[in-house]
């Protein structure tokens, strides 16, 4: 599984960079510098580690391109998803020939005196890394695709139904990091309860959504990208969480 989290680690940080720099070619040059960074780290050098990182490398830089074309023009909502679902797979089914982690990634974790981090071994620690840069921004970005490939997001300059739910952007990313942190730490009934409450608290501001309110946007398009954006943002969370275990 090192591949796996090399690649979530590349695309991770090459979302944040998308998000923060308006160049169209920075973001795509970052996930095979990433790549080829965390290799060099944890020693993942072996034959069998060769073809597993090209083919990170390839999904991560087509993750990003598509995602940027995606997010300018409305259209092909699926690609990135399709992209990232086979590299996915890809990954978990060729994993056997992927090497233990070794190198400083190894060393690091032997050496220091963080509770938790020397026993959970070099493997899982990698994978740890990239799940939780997966419930950040790019968690955000599968979210919106999944949204946007079942119609539940108008195309740009229309009223959206995000507009009646402020701080999705924000409370996503903080509510994936609660329900992944919780269930690390052996509380997964504290994080259903946290799903429990998101519903329960942003239900009296669905209820007063009205189509006068907001253009054509009635109650039924807030509760689908409620209901859609939420189950999505729940199942990367736990998903990321059954990785990490």
């Amino acid at each position: 599984m090192s591949a796996l989290a090399v690649l979530l680690i590349a695309i991770g940080i090459a979302d944040a960079v998308r998000r923060v720099t308006r160049s169209a070619w920075i973001a795509p040059t970052t996930v095979p510098v990433v790549v080829v960074a965390c290799a060099a780290l944890a020693g993942l050098w072996h034959l069998g580690d060769v073809p597993l990182l090209v083919i990170a490398t390839a999904a991560g830089v087509g993750w990003v391109v598509l995602g940027e074309r995606s997010d300018r023009s409305g259209d092909h909502q699926r690609a990135p998803l399709v992209i990232f679902g086979l590299a996915f797979a890809a990954l978990i089914l060729l994993s056997g020939w992927a090497s233990e982690v070794g190198g400083l990634v190894a060393r690091w974790a032997e050496w220091v005196d963080i509770p938790g981090i020397g026993a959970i071994g070099p493997n899982r620690l990698l994978l740890v890394v990239g799940v939780v840069l997966l419930q950040v921004v790019t968690g955000n970005q599968l979210v919106r695709l999944v949204l946007g490939s079942v119609g539940a997001v108008k195309p740009e300059g229309q009223p959206q139904p995000s507009d009646r739910l402020k701080g999705g952007r924000l409370l996503g990313p903080m509510e994936r990091i609660l329900i992944l942190g919780l269930g690390l730490a052996g509380q997964l009934a504290a994080a259903t309860a946290v799903v429990a409450a998101k519903s329960v608290i942003r239900f009296p501001e669905i209820n007063a959504a009205k189509a006068r309110e907001n253009g054509n946007i009635g109650i039924d398009a807030v509760t689908e990208y409620f209901l859609v954006g939420s189950f999505a943002s729940w199942i990367i969370a736990l998903g990321g969480l059954a990785l990490a275990h």
